[in-house]
């Protein structure tokens, strides 16, 4: 087994080897041809040179969203999806592969820069460029549509497991499938929510796999994965209002009483509503630090794993192959480090906003039995 394992490390250093020379080798061919180049890097030594590879936005093209799904290795071949926008014309519908090479199609283009850069932009008869309605399937699109299809299979597969076996405990897969689930239903959604946990259980697991889904797909380079979505603060916004809009439309008269009229001296409330100001901004600020914490954290990761990847073609730019392969070593035992970590944040930062979504729920709940 540690043969197996040796050989697997010495494969992987040979693999980021060649592609930090190769990449590196690609940029400068491409500085040759061009009268300008892109100067992303710092001066190295008293030479002064300096990088011809745009590192921040090779890193900030990794993390955003594109029009087609990067193929490893490759700095021209993308997995094309579906284009479809609304022109000035009418409905469009066709392949990315069409416009990812800089050609326009159907009068329409991938603008390069401006304000609309690697947006999909209509270019009218006057060379004007703008932004039509945009339906597109883009990479973190078709990373949702997937994350949400392998939930959908997990689950339907431990119900029909049930089905078949009754209460039988089932094994393998299914069996750390369920041993997750009675962890977060029976030792922290039900503790917390009562006798509102069966009503709100099933959105709390969902966003839990949900979320789970999304960032152990994001550590995967190769498609299925690869896709950045937590690292997407639109996604963290959307699953933050959601559980804003439950929390505040199933809320008891108890809780808006609190929210509008707390029980502090009148001094606070009339003829200044300082406390119903600050209770009001308490509502936004939850889901507002749902968002936050969870984009910010899995950025982060993200980042800084793609930022030790490109130390090797840094390092190979800067002096040579030799030194790239050096840097290769370092740069994958701290690459591996942080996917081990990211794995563990995945899981972490899934449980977090399960159970700060159970917490504001119940919260708006938690005066219910003193009706009784």
């Amino acid at each position: 087994m540690k043969k197996v394992i040796t050989a697997l490390v010495a494969v992987v250093v040979l693999a980021l080897m060649v592609w930090g020379y190769t990449d590196a080798a690609h940029h400068r061919e491409e500085a040759a041809g061009h009268s300008e180049n892109v100067e992303a890097g710092q001066q190295a030594g008293d030479e002064g040179k300096k990088l011809d590879i745009d590192v921040k936005g090779i890193i900030f093209d990794h993390l955003g969203d594109c029009y087609g799904w990067e193929v490893p290795f490759s700095h021209s071949k993308r997995i094309p999806l579906p284009i479809i926008v609304k022109g000035q014309d009418g409905w469009h519908v066709f392949s990315s592969s069409h416009v990812t090479g800089g050609d326009t199609f159907e009068g329409f283009k991938i603008a390069k820069e401006g304000d609309h850069h690697g947006k999909v932009v209509e270019v009218l008869a006057d060379g004007t460029e703008v932004r039509p309605l945009d339906f597109s399937i883009t990479k973190n699109a078709c990373g949702i549509f997937i994350s949400a299809i392998v939930v959908l299979i997990i689950v339907f597969s431990l119900k029909r497991w049930y089905a078949r076996n009754g209460m039988k405990a089932p094994r393998g897969f299914k069996g750390a499938i369920e041993l997750v689930v009675d962890f977060v239903y029976g030792d922290t959604i039900k503790p917390i929510m009562g006798k509102d946990a069966p009503k709100y259980g099933p959105y709390l697991l969902t966003v839990f796999f949900f979320i789970l889904t999304m960032n152990l797909l994001g550590l995967i380079v190769i498609f299925p994965g690869g896709a950045n979505l937590t690292g997407n603060i639109a996604v963290t916004m959307v699953l933050a209002v959601m559980t804003f809009l439950i929390t505040n439309f199933t809320g008891t008269k108890h809780y808006w009483l609190e929210v509008l009229w707390p029980d502090v001296p009148l001094a606070l409330k009339c003829p200044v509503p300082l406390m119903p100001l600050i209770e009001v901004l308490g509502l936004f600020t939850k889901p507002i630090a749902l968002m936050i914490r969870l984009f910010a954290n899995m950025m982060s990761g993200h980042m800084v794993v793609i930022v030790f990847v490109m130390l090797i073609f840094i390092f190979t730019e800067l002096f040579n192959v030799f030194a790239g392969a050096g840097t290769s070593v370092l740069s994958l035992v701290l690459s591996l480090f942080m996917l081990v970590l990211d794995t563990l944040v995945s899981f972490i930062q899934a449980y977090v906003f399960t159970i700060l979504s159970t917490m504001f729920i119940h919260m708006a709940h938690v005066h219910e039995e003193h009706e009784a």
